[in-house]
């Protein structure tokens, strides 16, 4: 059970620290003087690459490219936080566009802390209770004052805790409490055992202990503070040139929101306005950067490259050679000297083998640890270079693959007027793949830390007003029947509907491409109520075929539905009805034609004046299959009646399996019939046996020898007659499987004489 967080406070701030050392710098030894006449290549200044282009994924990455030019040889500095490392070492991209060459890549790393914790020797975990602590110092000379004893120095030999109780109440679980008691052992040999409560203080005599715990919380503290992540990278060449990096990093995915806003006046179209939310929480700020927005999720994933790792060794055994233990030998018999004979008595000891700890390597654990420095260094042909520059734009979704994904938000300034709102052909859109992308052609500024909301649409495009009605949803909905006419893919996200200046409802849309049309529900319709008032199906069948004992029957269905719409609103209003579409051969009688068709519904479209009510009715027909698999081991007579009953002419065909099926049916009740009666001889013949059994000797027991024969006679019979009526039915199956495998027969509805 872990102590309070305040013991361990009061703990380490007890500690009497010494004054810690000044910090030693151990001096480089001067490097070696150049020859005389060599020149000397001055140390550049480390120059910083600002972000030119973003490109941001909805699955939680994004595509960064830092451009700038750097002259001879520079050192460029990027910084990340550390999230973004793993995703930078995976997808790092460096083009030196002047001839030159990336030396290397470096990022500062440190050690992670299970491995720091490691060199202290107190082998405290990094989340210790107070009971560990405590433990750690066992052995240890402490001072302990706060007590009933006041000052009581020694070492620390245990601690331990008791439940005690608190109360006068016993058997009661509820009035114990765990208390905690230390056990010192003086110097002279007296051993004390105090009470660990709060006010009592414990401080370790050693100096050197004591700077183990100082360091033990240092590198606590540390721990928690992420900081910044420094990449430098070494541009090697003569003159100046333009140096280009990209990465792909994990960001907050990007969202879509769009408004509606109708005119006072009808028009028949409607102002949509489109909105990307995009948050900065990199390292950087995005000052006048291309952006560009895709909708799309490449394959993406994190793996820990900026981590090290440290795979578990197999721990063997030092291998031992076994000692030989003392043993006698017999002496030899001097009358055979010639055949001498020794016999061993040796007592051979057991075999000793090394032992080998072998821990399989594919069960290590991969400890999540730091690197002190890395190198990357990517080379790439001019005839690459000119590649990418050439297709920029499908190199950034490229490189999208394979970085990480993750979430998250900033807040603050950066949030456009609407003012600011884009007009026609400031956004490009660009299909690739699966994906679609924004790109806008003014440069956006979002400041680290920041978010801003930036315009992707702004055109008028047909929009009309309907009741949308679903038989699965009881109330109507107000919706907008939305047409794209604009050259952008319009993303999923939320949208806004604001009429005659107020606002209307919101709702959700999936993404609608150019040329779609689609219908965007915002509201509920109270003024508008839709139900179904006539239900008719009518069947009639259309076709009987036969073959191999399988009867598919054929019929021919027309239903009608009747919907009725009423409206109490003052103006005329505009029901999209949404009926289910059947598949397989369905479809609407002739001039009845849907508003659309989905794969699924239909929607049908209905005009309901100002209170009044309005009627649609939906016929369609179409095939309705009904399949029956003749078997020998089911009575299916009663089916076959009633087929023969509705299409007279498979008389012929289906008369010979009826009456083999009925002769087997009849088989079927003789054996039963048999097979009860052979029970029946069966239990009076083993009554007669034990009354015979039982009257051994006696002259009544000659009128049960007579009964006991009959009664095997007649088991005996009513076995046979069982037997015999098994062979006739296996007969009759027989027959009656052959009739079925060779029964064919196709039958088709005439049509009516006019």
């Amino acid at each position: 059970m872990r102590r309070p967080l305040a013991l361990l406070c009061l703990f380490v701030f007890t500690l009497s620290l010494p004054a810690q050392p000044p910090a030693v710098t151990h001096a480089k030894p001067a490097p070696p003087a150049p020859p005389q006449g060599s020149q000397v290549v001055p140390s550049q200044v480390v120059k910083d690459l600002p972000v030119r282009k973003v490109v941001l994924y909805k699955n939680g990455v994004g595509y960064f490219e830092h451009a700038g030019s750097v002259m001879g040889n520079q050192r460029v500095a990027i910084d990340f936080t550390s999230p973004q490392l793993n995703d930078v070492l995976q997808s790092l991209t460096v083009l030196d566009e002047g001839g030159g060459r990336i030396a290397g890549v470096n990022y500062n790393s440190t050690t992670p802390l299970a491995e720091q914790l490691k060199s202290l020797s107190l082998g405290m975990s990094d989340d210790p209770s107070s009971t560990e602590l405590f433990q750690a110092l066992r052995g240890q000379r402490v001072e302990v004052t706060g007590g009933p004893g006041g000052v009581i120095a020694g070492r620390l030999m245990s601690i331990e805790a008791r439940n005690e109780k608190t109360g006068t109440s016993t058997g009661d679980d509820s009035d114990t409490v765990q208390k905690f008691y230390l056990t010192l052992v003086a110097a002279s040999g007296a051993v004390r055992v105090i009470e660990l409560t709060p006010a009592l203080s414990v401080r370790p005599l050693d100096t050197s202990l004591e700077g183990q715990l100082d360091r033990y919380l240092e590198l606590l503290s540390t721990n928690h503070s992420t900081g910044l992540r420094h990449l430098t990278l070494d541009a090697i060449g003569t003159g100046q040139r333009q140096l280009r990096v990209s990465y792909i990093s994990e960001v907050p995915v990007w969202k879509s929101t769009y408004r509606i806003v109708f005119p006072h006046d009808p028009t028949g179209s409607a102002i949509v306005q489109g909105w990307a939310v995009v948050d900065n929480t990199v390292g950087a700020d995005w000052d006048n950067v291309q952006l560009s927005l895709v909708a799309g999720a490449p394959q993406s994933f994190i793996q820990p490259l900026s981590q090290p790792l440290y795979m578990r060794r197999p721990e063997i055994a030092i291998s031992t050679v076994a000692e030989t233990t003392p043993q006698t030998h017999e002496a030899a018999d001097s009358k055979e000297f010639d055949r001498v004979e020794m016999t061993s008595k040796l007592a051979a000891p057991p075999a000793i083998h090394g032992n080998r700890n072998r821990q399989d390597s594919n069960q290590a654990d991969a400890l999540s640890v730091q690197t002190n420095s890395n190198s990357v260094n990517t080379l790439i042909s001019q005839q690459q270079v000119s590649e990418i520059a050439t297709n920029n734009r499908n190199f950034a979704a490229l490189a999208a693959i394979g970085a990480g994904v993750s979430g998250g938000s900033g807040v603050g300034g950066g949030v456009y007027r609407p003012s600011d709102a884009i007009e026609e052909g400031d956004v490009s859109t660009n299909a690739f793949d699966d994906f679609f992308e924004y790109a806008l052609k003014q440069p956006v500024t979002i400041h680290k830390n920041e978010s801003a909301m930036v315009p992707i649409l702004q055109q008028d495009l047909p929009a009309e007003h309907v009741t949308l009605w679903s038989e699965k949803e009881a109330t109507p909905l107000r919706a907008v029947w939305l047409e794209n006419k604009s050259q952008l893919t319009l993303d999923s996200g939320s949208f806004s509907i604001f009429e005659s200046g107020e606002f209307a409802g919101e709702g959700l849309l999936d993404p609608i491409h150019p040329g779609e049309k689609r219908l965007l529900s915002y509201a509920a319709d109270q003024a508008v109520r839709v139900k179904v008032t006539a239900r008719d199906s009518k069947r009639t069948l259309h076709h009987v075929q036969i073959r191999k004992g399988s009867i598919v029957e054929t019929h021919m269905e027309v239903a009608t539905v009747t919907y009725s719409a009423t409206n109490s609103a003052d103006v005329e209003r505009t029901v999209l009805l949404e009926h289910p579409r059947r598949t397989n051969g369905w479809s609407l009688d002739e001039g009845l034609k849907p508003a659309e068709a989905s794969p699924n519904l239909y929607r049908f479209r209905l005009a309901v004046p100002a209170h009044s009510t309005a009627k649609l009715e939906v016929r369609e027909r179409g095939p309705e299959y009904y399949r029956v698999t003749l078997n020998a081991n089911q009575n299916q007579v009663s089916y076959l009646l009633d087929l023969r009953s509705r299409v007279p002419s498979t008389l012929d065909s289906i008369q010979p399996v009826i009456d083999a099926q009925i002769k087997l049916t009849d088989l079927d009740a003789r054996i039963a019939d048999s097979k009860k009666a052979e029970e029946t001889a069966a239990a009076d013949e083993a009554r007669d046996r034990e009354n015979l059994t039982a009257l051994k000797g006696n002259d009544a027991a000659k009128r049960f020898v007579d009964e006991l024969n009959h009664a095997e006679d007649q088991l005996q019979s009513t076995r046979k007659q069982t037997a015999d009526l098994d062979l006739q039915k296996q007969a009759a199956e027989q027959k009656l499987n052959e009739l079925i495998s060779g029964l064919s027969f196709d039958w088709d509805e005439k049509p009516a004489v006019p």
